[in-house]
């Protein structure tokens, strides 16, 4: 563990301890952390995918270990499960908070791994509702025709590509840390294989479609 995380969980400690509240506290801890991923009790937690974008909600569920018992346990599993934070802060009190080199790291996770995520999800909806129009009514080959509209070959074909390029070996399955960084790697792909016009078409397609969702989520949570 680097300096400055050690710090980070000490301050953390603190100011928890001195009635700060644990939210902000862990934001502020994110700004101080150095370590891009770590191997903590067992587990290994992967906060920055493929160097560029920043999975800050695995680190905090990594800080509030430190902190374990004193957290209340709905806030918690509200933040953790549903992206649902105690306080809402403004865009600009976040970015504040976690530092500007993080909260650009975190916008190249939200765009090039939840959105990217999301588009493949509305492109293979769209896929399937076109095949039961057609009486249609199995699911088959659904995943790797939305892989194909967006990106031009079949997920078989652009995960042998991944590995290839990355130079990991051959596996029948994807552990979730190679998942995200080849979620994000399609991204990339996306951005250099589309017109600006489609990429910009598409990213709106998927914000929309995480505005529902998340609005659907926050309906069953209430």
């Amino acid at each position: 563990m680097s300096t400055r995380d050690t710090q980070a969980i000490q301050e953390l400690k603190s100011a928890v301890a001195e009635g700060k509240n644990w939210y902000i506290a862990v934001l502020e801890a994110i700004r101080l952390w150095n370590s891009p991923g770590e191997d903590y009790e067992g587990r290994h937690y992967n906060y920055l995918v493929d160097n560029e974008a920043f999975d800050w909600l695995v680190l905090a569920e990594r800080l509030c270990e430190e902190v374990d018992g004193i957290i209340p346990e709905n806030e918690l599993i509200a933040l953790l499960f549903f992206d649902r934070p105690p306080i809402e802060l403004t865009k600009d009190e976040f970015r504040e908070l976690v530092g500007k080199a993080k909260y650009q790291a975190y916008l190249n996770y939200l765009y090039g791994v939840l959105v990217e995520q999301i588009l493949l999800l509305a492109i293979a909806e769209e896929v399937r509702k076109r095949k039961r129009a057609l009486g249609l009514v199995k699911d088959g080959g659904v995943i790797d025709e939305a892989h194909r509209r967006i990106y031009g070959a079949t997920q078989q074909e652009l995960v042998a590509r991944f590995r290839k390029e990355k130079h990991y070996p051959k596996r029948k399955s994807m552990s979730l840390t190679e998942v995200n960084e080849f979620t994000y790697w399609l991204f990339k792909q996306r951005l250099k294989g589309s017109d600006k016009s489609c990429v910009a078409s598409d990213t709106q397609k998927a914000l929309v479609k995480l505005h529902h969702y998340m609005g659907l989520k926050n309906r069953k949570v209430s």
